[in-house]
């Protein structure tokens, strides 16, 4: 077995767990560190699929009781359920139908180290002002959100589609500046993210269907377990720390990162590739 390529593995899934629920990209996050691994080729991206699915599932297991207690509330019929249900659904529809439309498109056109340090940049800007600016809730825990609020966030998740923009960056930023409190908008993403990186899963791994492989299992396995392990602590660190924080911290470390991926480019100290 390669140990190397073990080695790059459970890097990748530590990235991804990291990156993936903090508003600073992990899809950019992926798509630098993969180039500097020299682990983003057609294989490359499938594995990327693999550790994603790690991710979503140690945030269902972060929130299994919540999950329970819907489950059961549609099973009963209960308004409160359905009224959330129904919210996740159609805060889903902006990106996946927007994406069948022009994903593809965006891929090919921008899913390169560049982009992502210049969306990190400009993303950390719309942070920093929506942190200055005045922040009146109207919203404070999710199951208070009505349709209206959920589909204005969908809309802000579809802006995800750009690498370097966050997913869960657009949406909790856009809460923010929809009248959801930090604990609201930060809670609606992690299960936002449930729907849509479940179907952005299954969709990548049957157009990747080929590329399957068993003597892939060792590889997915080694990074699956990271990514697991590291999205489950950072959750809930995530979930600690907004409860005294603001997200300052997080614009100001997408800027110094946009600047380096952007340095490294333009002055030939890094030869980076595209995505």
């Amino acid at each position: 077995m390669d140990i190397l390529l073990l080695l790059k593995a459970a890097i990748l899934g530590i990235v991804e767990g990291l990156t993936e629920f903090l508003p600073i990209s992990s899809t950019g996050h992926l798509i630098v560190v993969g180039s500097l691994l020299d682990f983003n080729d057609e294989r490359g991206k499938l594995f990327e699929i693999v550790i994603q699915s790690a991710a979503i599932l140690a945030v269902m297991w972060e929130y299994r009781a919540k999950l329970g207690s819907v489950v059961n509330g549609l099973m009963q019929k209960q308004e409160a359920a359905q009224r959330f249900t129904f919210n996740v659904c159609i805060a889903f529809l902006p990106l996946a139908l927007i994406g069948l439309a022009f994903g593809k498109y965006i891929k090919a056109a921008l899913f390169n180290p560049i982009t992502v340090g210049v969306t990190s940049i400009v993303g950390a800007l719309f942070i920093l002002w929506a942190e200055k600016r005045q922040h009146t809730v109207t919203v404070e825990s999710v199951d208070e959100l009505n349709w209206k609020d959920a589909l204005k966030v969908g809309f802000a998740q579809a802006l995800a589609l750009i690498p370097g923009t966050s997913r869960s960056g657009a949406t909790i930023i856009g809460g923010l500046f929809f009248g959801l409190s930090r604990k609201a908008a930060t809670e609606f993403t992690f299960f936002l993210a449930m729907p849509t990186l479940i179907a952005a899963t299954l969709y990548e791994l049957y157009k990747e269907r080929a590329l399957l492989s068993s003597h892939d299992l060792g590889m997915w396995a080694v990074g699956f377990v990271a990514s697991f392990i590291s999205a489950f602590l950072c959750v809930r660190w995530l979930l600690r720390y907004i409860s005294s924080h603001d997200f300052t911290v997080f614009a100001w470390y997408r800027i110094a990162f946009g600047l380096v991926v952007l340095g490294t480019y333009y002055s030939g100290w890094v030869r980076w590739a595209a995505a």
